[in-house]
């Protein structure tokens, strides 16, 4: 077979302290689930059949000019550093350069072990792997930065976690892989040639107009700031804020434990093993600030004299907290009509989330009937609306075009998260209509008029807790 994919590597040409080489462990049956056609050709894949596709992106079969390698880095999970992490169930087959002009990697997950697993089987089942394509995807549509998914396989063997389940692997592209945690490692381990050797890298890559190390950490800080700002205008929780999941990139990466948010809560957890709520919805802005120092600290240890640039660093992560705000400010003005809102607009949304957590209305259908005049009936004492929404309307007098403002804001559908249950749970059993209608809907969310997929859950299918994807 002859897939010829135009792989361009660059990570793979950095020395082996970077990554360990090996193959995907081959798979018994592999079978296409999904190929997302339109990103293929924005990445310039050649078109095969579904059997060659199912063997190129199962691993079954490497393509011509692939570089497979597991990458390494290390990080903080819920504020305790491991030292060393890595991919431990995911290789990098290289790296392409898209019709748009900008480099990304082509990787599968659920490849097999690799001298990372840490005792793991290096596999994935079904279920994290359509996730992760459904909400990878999702939040692509909804303009979201974001990792995307390429295709999906099933691999027609079994994995073993708490029962029996069918293994699957995902296809994920990124504009790269690099995390806080791969500066982190080399930080660590004292190696100022291997740090500065992939700050340069991440630089040129990146953020090539940046000079140096604290310009980088400079324009990382700034994706980071925009980048959260947007997961909370659509109540989106990332679940496992760890160093080793946050991309310098500025795209949402590693979809495990996330949820979107039904009835809002301001301190809402999903997280099965966030006992404590460290990533709780409404402490993602502060726990960024905190991958960003530990950035910083990262950073500094190339120089021969890190004293020198410490007041820069220091003053460039305590400046986010204020430009957090700016950014929440503009997305939620948004949400609210307001093209333009000033600093004292933030009592105004604030008053109508305080509301809506009190009445326990829908995050998502709330902000999205706001803009089509009929909000008041997501409040079940409506009178209290009334008298928010009477100050809220003399706030909007002069205004241009406030419902175009809101309906461009507000998506009308999200990745449910008893959707996505019910989702995988007719996948498992050989039914994947419901995970097809889902991409469908998603892939518009700002005018879908599938009523069905924009109800909030019933109280008995309220999902109390998510997992992680391993």
């Amino acid at each position: 077979m002859s897939f010829s994919v135009p792989f361009d590597n660059s990570y793979a040409a950095l020395p082996d302290a970077f990554y360990a080489r090996l193959d995907p462990t081959p798979v018994k049956a592999p079978t296409l689930i999904a190929y997302n056609d339109a990103l293929a050709k924005m990445l310039r894949l050649p078109e095969a059949s579904e059997s060659e596709l199912a063997t190129i992106f199962s691993g079954q079969e490497v393509p011509e000019g692939a570089a497979p390698i597991a990458q390494l880095y290390a990080g903080h999970q819920f504020g305790t550093f491991n030292p060393q992490l890595g991919d431990g169930r995911a290789l990098l087959l290289g790296e392409v350069v898209g019709t748009d002009d900008i480099r990304r990697d082509i990787q599968l997950k659920g490849s097999g072990p690799t001298p990372y697993s840490r005792m793991g089987d290096g596999r994935a089942w079904l279920g994290p792997v359509l996730r992760e394509y459904v909400i990878s995807e999702a939040m692509h549509a909804l303009g979201i930065p974001t990792t995307r998914a390429l295709a999906a396989t099933t691999t027609g063997e079994d994995v073993i976690r708490e029962t029996v389940l069918p293994g699957a692997v995902l296809t994920r592209v990124a504009q790269s892989h690099l995390r806080v945690g791969t500066f982190q490692v080399f930080a660590h381990r004292g190696q100022k040639a291997e740090l500065a050797r992939l700050t340069d890298y991440a630089i040129a890559r990146h953020y090539p107009n940046a000079k140096g190390p604290m310009d980088l950490l400079r324009a990382v800080c700034a994706a980071q700031v925009e980048l959260v700002a947007a997961w909370m205008s659509v109540g989106f929780i990332h679940g496992v804020m760890n160093t080793d999941n946050c991309a310098i990139s500025g795209e949402t990466i590693d979809y495990g434990p996330c949820a979107f948010i039904d009835d809002y809560h301001a301190d809402t957890v999903f997280s099965s093993i966030d006992q404590m709520g460290r990533y709780a919805y409404s402490n993602q802005p502060r726990i960024i600030v905190w991958n960003m120092a530990q950035f910083a600290t990262a950073l500094l240890q190339q120089l021969d004299d890190p004293a020198t640039a410490l007041d820069e660093a220091t003053e460039i992560v305590h400046a986010m907290p204020a430009q957090i705000e700016a950014a929440w400010l503009s997305r939620f003005g948004a949400k609210i009509g307001l093209a333009a809102p000033v600093k004292d607009d933030a009592g105004l949304i604030q008053d109508l989330l305080t509301l809506m957590q009190a009445q326990g209305a829908d995050f998502t259908n709330t902000f999205d009937a706001l803009a089509r005049g009929d909000a008041r009936d997501q409040f079940l004492e409506r009178e209290a609306f009334d008298a928010w929404a009477a100050e809220w309307q003399t706030r909007l007098q002069g205004e241009q075009d406030a419902q175009a403002v809101m309906q461009a804001a507000s998506p009308r559908i999200i990745p449910r998260n008893h959707r996505m249950e019910e989702m995988i749970a007719a996948a498992v059993a050989g039914d994947f209509a419901p995970f097809e209608r889902l991409l469908a809907a998603l892939a518009n969310p700002f005018y879908t008029e599938d009523l069905d997929l924009m109800r909030p859950p019933t109280k008995a299918q309220r999902v109390p807790a998510t997992f992680c994807g391993t």
